[in-house]
């Protein structure tokens, strides 16, 4: 493979990449968050996770759909597509009430 072969290939694999980032950008800035996690580490063991991730995402959404809604509850819920009543318990644990 040529020189310019070569950067051409890597060129479009880096568009390809950010195409697929633009389809899941959630997703996608989920796993760079966690690859920079992993990284900071520096060797060192990880645990709980799942659970700091959940949790940091979960609140995050929350205060975007609380922003969204005007804290209007209701419609809150229904954005979510759960109900009224897990909607306040979450917003209890996040501190958000």
């Amino acid at each position: 493979m040529s020189a310019l072969a070569s950067v051409h290939s890597g060129q479009e694999a880096r568009l390809l990449v950010a195409q697929e980032r633009r389809k899941q950008p959630l997703r996608a800035s989920v796993q760079s968050a966690l690859e920079l996690f992993f990284r900071d580490l520096e060797g060192h063991d990880a645990e709980g996770v799942y659970d700091m991730v959940i949790g940091q995402v979960e609140q995050a959404m929350l205060e975007s759909i609380m922003q969204h809604t005007r804290s209007n509850q209701t419609r809150a819920a229904e954005v979510l597509g759960i109900n009224r009543s897990t909607l306040r318990k979450k917003l209890k644990l996040h501190g958000m009430l």
